[in-house]
């Protein structure tokens, strides 16, 4: 029997190689025997860079930066094994996790930070860059990115506006005159899992601003804001993108590598499977197992279990997806290629409990399907 064991991570709980290698347990706790490969994977959100390297023997590296509100952080990015292609995730140096609560303001969080992990890579000599675009604390358009690589952001007196999202109130001008010259001649993948544009009820102020730390007031004059600047920036590029699909993602920052660089949108998981070589590793297997933190209704809209299983049924290879919670709508997952969904919990469990024990639940879950199958089996050869 040979499996394919394909999960994303289960978010605060276990990393994808964590969540892979506990499938492999509990396969070879039912069938000793069975070939098992692991392929953890990422929908461009958080593991992508890990996904990524370890995928195709690459190499991490190190990288000071400012942090969302100014302050000094290292960031994780990687080169992978064709040594021509650098990978990183936004979040590394401009993510949510690195606000305290108590200070997540997305009024003043800023993409300076990712723009200098942009220029670290140009640095490099890397002219071909992935950026996974999940988890932000920001707000800003991807100002402060671009402003990191030379984009000048200027009030009506001249001046350059202050970092952060409500800032973009006061633009009067963009000035590309000291963009980095390397963009025109760097090819950016954007790795995104959602398509909300820049602004309006569907924007990124909208709908993520609030777990940011925004409030309805603050929302609104975050929105007026993108659309301000959304406007300037067509004037300074020439680029019409602010209700482009997917240009909200990460308070922005899509929009902002769309104005300003070579950037093109493509989901997550379709990035990570192509580069995993997923479609080879999937022929003549006989099941493959995925899983991530909640399915819910959003997983059927390019999430890393559903991309999975589009690729698989490519193969007509069954899928079945082992879920750390079911939220509402997770069964719209099965008509998109997933034949069979499971929670990974066998009881009533608080959260944290199920958080803390995420390696062992999803072992013990592999288990019981495996025995599943093996009953299956053996009616069937009756």
């Amino acid at each position: 029997m040979r499996i394919i064991v394909a999960p994303d991570s289960y978010k605060g709980s276990v990393s994808a190689l964590e969540a892979a290698e506990a499938m492999e347990r509990g396969i070879r706790a039912v069938f000793p025997a069975a070939e098992v490969i692991k392929v953890p994977l990422a929908d461009g959100g958080e593991g992508t860079v890990a996904a990524l390297v370890t995928a195709t023997d690459g190499r991490f590296l190190d990288h000071q930066v400012q942090g969302p509100l100014g302050t000094p952080v290292q960031a994780r990015w990687g080169v992978l094994g064709d040594g021509q292609t650098a990978v990183m995730e936004m979040a590394a140096a401009s993510g949510l996790t690195l606000v305290p609560e108590k200070d997540r303001d997305p009024r003043l969080t800023t993409t300076y930070g990712t723009g200098q992990l942009i220029k670290a890579v140009l640095d490099c000599g890397l002219r071909k860059i992935i950026i996974g675009v999940g988890g932000s604390a920001t707000n800003d358009g991807g100002s402060g990115m671009a402003r990191a690589l030379g984009v000048k952001f200027l009030n009506a007196q001249g001046g350059e506006i202050s970092p952060g999202g409500s800032a973009l109130a006061q633009l009067a001008c963009i000035d590309l005159t000291e963009i980095d010259a390397r963009l025109g001649a760097t090819e950016i993948t954007v790795a995104c899992d959602v398509d909300n544009p820049l602004c309006g009820p569907r924007g990124a102020s909208a709908v993520y601003g609030a777990q940011k730390g925004a409030t309805a007031e603050m929302i609104s004059e975050l929105d007026a804001a993108l659309a301000h600047y959304a406007q300037l920036a067509l004037l300074a590029t020439g680029r019409n993108i602010a209700q482009c699909p997917g240009a909200g993602a990460a308070g922005g920052l899509a929009a902002g590598l769309l104005f300003f660089t070579q950037a093109q949108l493509r989901r997550g998981i379709d990035i990570v499977l192509e580069t995993t070589e997923f479609s080879r590793l999937v022929k003549n297997a006989d099941l493959v197992i995925t899983g991530e933190g909640q399915t819910d209704g959003q997983t059927a809209f390019g999430k890393a279990p559903v991309g999975v299983a589009r690729a698989a049924k490519a193969g007509g290879v069954p899928v079945v997806c082992l879920a750390g919670a079911l939220g509402p709508g997770a069964e719209n997952v099965l008509v998109r290629g997933i034949d069979a969904l499971m929670s990974i919990t066998a009881q009533p469990m608080a959260l944290a409990e199920c958080m803390r024990q995420g390696a062992t639940l999803i072992e013990a879950a592999t288990a019981r399907l495996c025995r599943l199958i093996a009953v299956g089996r053996s009616m069937t050869e009756r």
